[in-house]
């Protein structure tokens, strides 16, 4: 249906027009019956639906309504597959509809810049790519029921520590490689119906209010067309953020920002055309919801196997010696730990579903398996119970195989608090060195939003990354572990060995202001370029059959940054079972342009296959794949240079490589002065046949005006001496060094700056 929006405005009043730019409560937005807007709700959230229509609240004290529970971010990012991510969103969207709810507040897709955030289990990667990839898919899903996303937390939201007043203070060139790109890409590939605002500053300037941040990077440079949403209680001026680019305040100020709209708009100091403009992106919003209404039955049922083949797609398998995995029904197997029977499968806050069943590993074995059961310690504390150890220490000396269902309780990650250390409850760790003392056979089960340390990772055979599940990954993890599924998730963050090797140990949490001083350098980009020894690196993850990788073929290996590259490369099931593998594409640069990591996600797919089948992969490569953002330039620049394509298991599982060379014709603008070095004007094709006759009478003069050299001082002057002093060497020298006037100096850089 096409409406006149422009029409509709026109006929409202003032007070109606402020009014649409807040919420009416907390869930739902402002209806104007005598204009025919309808009102319509918003709803938690990126792993499922969690509706309250009675009772409005922020961080779930009231009860929702029934619903499934997918798995979080932090698991269902280890599929590394953008169709699963779609069906899921699809599956969502369609629920959606069935509840009467226009807008899904997810996906979020904010970096894990430190494994203490206490929201990481709601957010995707430490690498911006594949949060960007999975975060499209998703809304592509969601918004094909035609029903909208609201991607968050826009941005630089990496903590919960005074996450409502703390600035998070960065350099431009890290917050476009690495917190922006997710909700870049988001934009490009899925145009996401409403983007949420974050509560924090950014380098000094709410998100809120921030003018480049929600239209001049979000609008101009991206092209985003739907309406922004603060995030609930975020807003901190109204006007200066409707100014800025926030159409709708969530959750309503019980008028009183309304009120300071309407007064800035009769005295002048607000443009009512501004307003006018927000209530056109938001009613745009509504009536793409309103009149795509498809009321469908809720099918939590069949919804809850969908729940459960994702979980299965996602968990990582991160060790299996001796193939202690997969379990036998003929074995005699011990389960040990409180979340066998009461697994924990969600984070606590906004995003908590109220499920309307919940599959635990115990209950979801198979029917002839031998399974017996210790509690060992609780699901929700860190308590040493003697007897229940002694319990757990019996059964499993008496079984051939023990799997200790190990994690985090509740209390220990959630919305609104960080974690203050990385380490399990210390119950568990204690149980677990004392089962490793009777049974070497022993698999370790985690379930946790975030990295944990784990102190017994060389006694263990077996452990399995199940993250959190949703309601069905009990049965999932089940079905791992007794091999009716091959686990092929792999790890979409870093497993540092401890907290404090974690690149931003030292500028974590911080008070009025958190400082990103490591800059581009977060997860894996910062542990292999350190060379840093790792639990488990970014990628990685097992499988119960092999993988090998063969045949890289490159379409162009001499592009220029217009060229689009397509990268293929075979994959062949090597072992007994099906299986699937995620195979990544990194890139190296090796211009020397600037400080770069060692080497970056640029590209990934999933293959299924058969054992003993080959299948192709392609991937594509464009400017941006090899491209860093120059500040200078206000653009991504990919220098002229080699890079090297490399493929692989894992960021440090490289099975294949190549080299190209790029050809670009992007200049950097240079600025010739008198501190400019000859390293410099070498390094620039313009000046580089300059520097070359600087150097030359430099040398000349350097050496009393002769071309010959006494023998000591041979010796005492090195080629690679004078290659590295002329490489440093500003042009103000050459007065004392090279027998230049400062007038001829000034001349010449006069003469260079023109070319």
């Amino acid at each position: 249906m096409n409406r006149d929006l422009k029409k509709i405005i026109s006929q409202m009043t003032l007070e109606e027009k402020a009014g649409m730019c807040s919420g009416l409560d907390f869930w739902h937005l402002k209806s104007v019956e005598r204009l025919g807007i309808p009102e319509v709700m918003v709803s938690d959230g990126p792993h499922g639906l969690r509706k309250q229509d009675d009772k409005g609240d922020h961080l779930g004290m009231n009860d929702s309504i029934k619903a499934v529970c997918f798995p979080p971010a932090a698991l269902s990012a280890c599929s590394f597959d953008r169709s699963l991510m779609e069906a899921m969103g699809e599956t969502i969207g369609r629920e959606a509809q069935a509840n009467d709810v226009s807008v899904v507040l997810g996906p979020a897709v904010n970096i894990k810049r430190s494994p203490l955030c206490g929201r990481n289990f709601e957010y995707y990667s430490e690498d911006p790519y594949l949060a960007g990839e999975i975060a499209a898919a998703f809304i592509n899903g969601v918004q094909s029921q035609n029903v909208g996303t609201s991607i968050k937390h826009f941005a630089a939201n990496n903590q919960e520590y005074h996450r409502m007043s703390n600035s998070s203070e960065a350099d431009e060139r890290t917050l476009r490689e690495i917190y922006f790109p997710a909700f870049e890409t988001a934009v490009k590939k899925a145009q996401p119906y409403t983007f949420m605002c974050s509560y924090n500053q950014i380098n000094g300037t709410f998100a809120s209010e921030n003018k480049w941040l929600l239209t001049d990077v979000l609008r101009n440079d991206w092209g985003f067309e739907g309406y922004v949403m603060s995030d609930w209680g975020a807003v901190n001026d109204r006007v200066k953020g409707l100014e800025a680019g926030l159409e709708l305040e969530m959750p309503g100020s019980n008028g009183t920002n309304d009120a300071l709209i309407m007064e800035a708009v009769k005295n002048g100091t607000l443009k009512e055309e501004v307003l006018d403009q927000a209530v056109e992106r938001i009613l745009n919003i509504i009536y793409k919801y309103a009149d795509h209404r498809t009321p469908q039955e809720f099918t939590m049922e069949k919804d809850h196997e969908e729940a459960r083949r994702i979980a299965e797609e996602s968990m990582v398998l991160l060790k299996n010696t001796d193939q202690i995995l997969p379990l036998k029904a003929s074995e005699k197997v011990a389960f040990v730990g409180g979340f066998a029977k009461k697994p924990r499968f969600q984070g606590g806050g906004s995003s908590h579903i109220n499920c309307f069943k919940i599959a635990n590993a115990l209950e979801s074995v198979p029917a002839d398996s031998q399974v017996t059961y210790a509690e060992g310690f609780p699901a929700d504390k860190d308590l040493y119970d003697e007897k229940l150890a002694a319990e757990a220490v019996q059964a499993a000396k008496a079984a051939d195989k023990v799997v200790i269902f190990a994690g985090l309780p509740d209390s220990f990650e959630s919305e609104g608090y960080d974690r203050s250390h990385m380490r399990l409850p210390e119950c568990q760790n204690r149980l677990i060195g004392e089962i490793l003392e009777v049974q070497p056979n022993t698999v370790v089960v985690l379930h946790n939003g975030s990295p944990v340390e784990m102190p017994w990772i060389n006694d263990v055979k077996g452990i399995l990354e199940a993250y959190l599940g949703g309601q069905a990954g009990g049965a999932a993890v089940a079905n791992i572990l007794y091999g009716i599924v091959n686990p092929s998730g792999k790890l979409a963050e870093t497993i540092p060995v401890k907290l404090a090797d974690n690149p931003s140990y030292l500028n974590f949490g911080g008070g009025d202001k958190v400082e990103y001083r490591e800059g581009v350098f977060v997860g894996y980009r910062y542990y292999d370029t350190k060379q840093m020894e790792v639990a488990y690196p970014f990628g990685y993850g097992l499988s119960y059959t092999t993988f090998a990788y063969s045949n890289l073929q490159i379409s162009n290996t001499n592009p220029t940054e217009k060229d689009t590259i397509t990268v293929s490369v075979d994959v062949t099931n090597t072992g007994n079972v099906a299986g699937k593998e995620a195979v990544q594409l990194y890139v190296k640069d090796m211009t020397a342009s600037t400080i770069r990591p060692e080497k970056e996600l640029k590209g990934f797919e999933k293959v299924q296959l058969a054992p003993g089948e080959t299948k192709t992969v392609t991937m594509e490569l464009d400017k941006r794949s090899f491209a860093w953002y120059n500040t200078q330039l206000q653009d991504w620049y990919a220098a002229s240079g080699k890079y090297e394509i490399l493929i692989g298991a894992s960021s440090r599982d490289i099975r294949l490589s190549e080299t190209i060379e790029l050809s670009s014709s992007q200049v950097i603008p240079m600025h010739i002065h008198m501190n400019t070095t000859l390293g410099e004007l070498f390094n620039n094709p313009n000046t580089k046949e300059a520097a070359k006759e600087l150097t030359s009478r430099y040398l000349a003069a350097m050496n009393g005006g002769s071309d010959t050299a006494s023998e000591s001082a041979a010796e005492a002057i090195t080629e690679e001496m004078v290659a590295a002093m002329t490489d440093s060497m500003p042009l103000r020298s050459l007065c004392s060094f090279g027998g230049f006037s400062r007038a001829e100096i000034q001349e010449i850089i006069d003469k260079l700056q023109a070319l």
